[in-house]
């Protein structure tokens, strides 16, 4: 078993509504990227945990779907995935409660079900999947860009 550690970090200042963070991450695609009260509750710049997130399971969920149509012989051009991750307040605090994956598949020689199957398949064996599934509502879409006919 390989064990695979990726590293982050936060600093933070001030209280939590009125202060700022920086995000940073050991390959520093992320490097003191800011973060506030407003950047995640509201539409000001910069970024926030729930966007990160949807980053990860987008991200982790592409490969993912690559990884399941190779090993099923399909040759995948493209996967593309869009992720909205869901927050709602609750009472004083926050909950984040639901994630919505958008994929969009180039797959040449499949067809329509096998591809809807296989991003099913996908959703039960993404790391990050696996990961927010006790937690939150996973809603998946798929389209198949260049459906085999018939």
């Amino acid at each position: 078993m390989t064990e695979i550690n990726r590293k982050a970090g936060v600093i933070w200042y001030g209280d939590s509504r009125n202060g700022k963070g920086m995000i940073s991450t050991e390959s520093q695609a992320l490097f003191n990227e800011p973060y506030t009260h407003g950047s995640r509750f509201d539409e000001h710049p910069g970024t926030n945990p729930e966007e990160l997130i949807a980053a990860a399971h987008a991200a982790c969920f592409s490969m993912a779907l690559a990884s399941v149509l190779r090993k099923k012989g399909f040759d995948p051009t493209q996967i593309e995935t869009n992720a909205t991750c869901t927050g709602v307040t609750k009472g004083e605090g926050f909950e984040i409660t639901r994630m919505q994956l958008h994929v969009r598949g180039d797959v040449p020689d499949i067809d329509e079900s096998t591809f809807q199957r296989l991003v099913m398949e996908t959703d039960r064996v993404c790391p990050v999947s696996n990961l927010l599934r006790e937690g939150l509502e996973i809603k998946i879409e798929s389209t198949l860009m260049q459906p085999v006919p018939h």
